[in-house]
């Protein structure tokens, strides 16, 4: 797909690490002019340098996905840098401590349901806005392989990924016949510093055993990830829409 985002924009959540970093990455190779958002100042103006570095176009804007005013101004900041905004990869989000679902605290119920779901939410709300006004663009929204089935004591985060394909499906049927596409993907047990971050504070959980459990023996990479994302905003899958896309090395065929 060399150069297949020449001249548009891209906006991808999340982009301070991880599989967003991986996408944002992935956008700048193919031509794409990028707004990295992430709440990590850091961890996003790396990604800018990156892109930068490789020659490629990115800006940072430090955005807290679950306040509307933010979010908001995010996408402004995009059409005001660029003129538009074709693609949007929303991949910010994060885990929960394991817990069942009679101890799980409110507090964190609200801070995982309010990133995960509430600020895929808020994104689209003000990304399909921008593209009903330009006539057209493609989203992906960065779901997970638990949106698919039940996980034990992750309620939290089962119940928002579960979420996140349902919106997706209905941002895509309602945006069908306007020239913008809606799918989402659905990431197995990735390499990621969220994942390292679960494992490490999850006596119960383990990379090596996650890896044996899928059926190509190994975890997936952000850059896996990031391809798939790339594709369903691409041209190649201009009749795909609605679609929840499954990138597990074959974990939900079991």
């Amino acid at each position: 797909m060399a150069g297949s985002f020449d001249g548009k924009v891209a906006m991808v959540t999340g982009a301070g690490s991880g599989i967003g970093r991986a996408t944002a990455l992935a956008f700048g190779r193919e031509g794409a002019k990028v707004v990295i958002v992430d709440i990590g100042v850091e961890g996003g103006e790396e990604t800018v340098r990156i892109i930068q570095d490789s020659g490629g176009e990115a800006i940072f804007v430090r955005t807290d996905v679950t306040i509307a005013s933010q979010v908001e101004a995010s996408v402004n900041t995009a059409v005001q840098t660029y003129g538009r905004l074709d693609c949007a990869a929303n991949s910010a989000g994060i885990t929960q401590d394991v817990a069942p679902t009679h101890e799980l605290q409110e507090e964190l119920w609200d801070r995982v349901i309010s990133i995960n779901l509430k600020g895929i939410w808020l994104c689209m709300r003000y990304q399909i806005s921008q593209m009903l006004e330009q006539g057209g663009g493609a989203i992906v929204n960065t779901s997970s392989s638990v949106g698919l089935w039940a996980t034990a004591n992750l309620p939290a985060y089962t119940a928002s990924k579960h979420g996140v394909n349902g919106l997706t499906k209905v941002a895509a049927l309602e945006n069908a016949q306007e020239g913008i596409r809606v799918n989402a993907i659905c990431p197995g047990a990735t390499a990621t510093p969220m994942i390292r971050r679960f494992v490490a504070d999850s006596p119960d959980h383990d990379l090596d055993v996650m890896a044996e459990k899928s059926p190509m023996g190994r975890l997936g990479t952000p850059e896996e990830q990031a391809e798939a994302a790339l594709w369903l905003c691409s041209d190649a899958a201009s009749f795909i829409t609605g679609t929840i896309l499954s990138v597990d090395g074959g974990q939900v065929a079991q």
